[in-house]
């Protein structure tokens, strides 16, 4: 019996690796989740502000403060990311921890559906990220941070730890706002085929000549709804052509007990069936682990979050 999910919908994710749904978010929860970073980004604004980097806010909403924040050289990627970053980390490397988020994560029908995919016995994976894309002719020409502009055909097994190589995960992309042909939806190579080897480019992106790109197709979906894919899948992102932004997270989960692919960065039990009583339900308890993650990380040598070197013979 399925929660969420069609016989025909699981068959047509077993079939393809990929999974565009709708509805999956209930607008009480997306609303939370904006409200949450609108005060967020008010309280960085507002520093920038008191520090002279940026005007004063005025009547300035959301999107505008991010585009000003940009143009004015702040960085405001990692203060509202939800992990940890995957280069150096610092006693005090921001990050967001929030109850909206958090209850994002362990959403009901979110869980439904992945439990359709994995079964009842559920963990949410450390590799998690928000994405805020804006306007591509508002970037600067020396920009690489890959969240924030099109990102390149990878995988997602590969970017992560070898231990997690044979855990049965999925990854759930969720939109935000409406993602769009013009604003730079996600784009995916159906099936699921073995791992490609991937080299550290702009972004770490499986090598040239392993897959045939005129098979890519866009997906796009509407607010609140969600792209899910198998690890093997094939993806990236399309340039945001558009006048405004594009905003997702993309979330992971695996079946409990198997390795996170992450292992440094900390887990939690979303759903169990089986013991009910191991959920975790407390989103400070949450944001703990992270800070005490960072607290035990920072005086440490780095721990690299992709395996590949670009002297691979794939890479030359």
């Amino acid at each position: 019996m399925t929660l969420f999910l069609s016989a025909h919908q699981i068959a047509a994710f077993e079939r393809d690796g990929v999974l565009v749904v709708d509805n999956v978010l209930p607008a009480e929860t997306l609303a939370a989740v904006q409200a949450e970073y609108t005060d967020l980004l008010d309280q960085i604004y507002d520093t920038w502000h008191a520090q002279g980097r940026v005007p004063a806010p005025g009547d300035m909403d959301f999107f505008q403060k991010l585009l000003t924040a940009y143009e004015a050289g702040c960085d405001w990627f990692q203060p509202l990311d939800i992990s940890l970053p995957g280069s150096e980390i610092a006693a005090n490397t921001p990050f967001h921890t929030g109850s909206a988020v958090f209850d994002m994560l362990t959403c009901p029908r979110l869980l439904d559906l992945v439990e359709d995919l994995i079964g009842p016995e559920i963990t949410s994976n450390p590799i998690q990220h928000v994405r805020l894309k804006p306007p591509a002719r508002t970037l600067r020409n020396t920009e690489t941070t890959a969240h924030i502009m099109a990102t390149d055909w990878h995988q997602d097994r590969a970017v992560a730890h070898e231990d997690g190589d044979q855990t049965k995960i999925v990854t759930v992309w969720l939109a935000i706002t409406d993602a769009t042909l013009d604003n730079g939806c996600l784009q995916v190579i159906p099936g699921k085929p073995q791992m490609y080897p991937h080299c550290p480019k702009r972004q770490t992106s499986i090598a040239d000549g392993f897959i045939d790109e005129s098979r890519a197709q866009p997906l796009p979906v509407k607010a609140g709804g969600a792209v899910i894919f198998h690890p093997l899948t094939p993806h990236g992102a399309l340039d945001n052509t558009s006048d405004g932004f594009r905003w997702s997270f993309d979330i992971r989960y695996n079946v409990t007990g198997q390795p996170t692919g992450r292992a440094h960065f900390p887990d939690f039990i979303a759903r169990s069936r089986t013991a009910p009583e191991t959920e975790l339900r407390d989103w400070k308890i949450w944001s703990k682990s992270w800070h005490n993650t960072r607290a035990r990380l920072a005086p440490n040598p780095h721990i690299p979050l992709h395996r590949w070197t670009s002297d691979s013979p794939a890479c030359a």
